[in-house]
């Protein structure tokens, strides 16, 4: 069972942020000729759409923006007892020689990264990957981190972050919820 701690971000927070989290990327991707973003299903997508949205709106340049599927690609299925539920990956242009922002909701233990760098370079090999996350939550298991940090939010593993889009929860917003038992 999870009870909210505390309400972290609310929608003008996330706003806010994803605005600097644009700039960011158009700033270390001078020209953004060969930029792509890809979302990390389920909320990764909703926030790479606003990403590119905002990028959109400040310079004039439209960012190709595409939605990845980790699920055959995590290293804990054999541990799941349940069948994985795969959403789809679709991603209508080539990553080959470009520069790709995977854009995900919160990094952890970097594994969800890892499948996504797996599941990119499987399909074709780009130029560069970089990640844009709204959250880092510390808690690192892989040598991964982000390129593009919303906020960083020291959280204990008894800890949950959830983060709220509308598109997939009617709201927008961060939260932290502590496991009770």
């Amino acid at each position: 069972m999870l009870t909210e701690k505390s309400h972290i971000m609310d929608e003008s927070a996330v706003k806010r942020t994803l605005v600097r989290m644009a700039h960011e990327i158009v700033e270390k991707n001078a020209g953004c000729d060969t930029l792509c973003l890809l979302g990390i299903q389920r909320r990764g997508v909703p926030l790479a759409q606003r990403l590119a949205e905002n990028i959109r709106s400040f310079s004039d340049i439209t960012v190709e923006v595409g939605s990845l599927d980790i699920t055959l690609y995590r290293d804990d299925l054999d541990g799941m007892n349940v069948d994985p539920i795969v959403n789809s990956t679709k991603i209508d242009f080539s990553v080959k020689d470009r520069t790709v922002v995977l854009v995900d909701d919160v990094i952890y233990t970097g594994r969800t990264i890892r499948a996504a760098l797996e599941a990119v370079i499987k399909k074709e090999r780009p130029q560069r990957i970089q990640l844009a996350v709204l959250i880092d939550r510390g808690h690192r298991e892989l040598p991964i981190r982000g390129d593009f940090v919303g906020k960083n939010l020291p959280t204990s593993r008894k800890e949950v972050v959830a983060v709220y889009v509308p598109e997939i929860d009617g709201d927008m917003g961060v939260a932290i919820f502590d496991k009770t038992e």
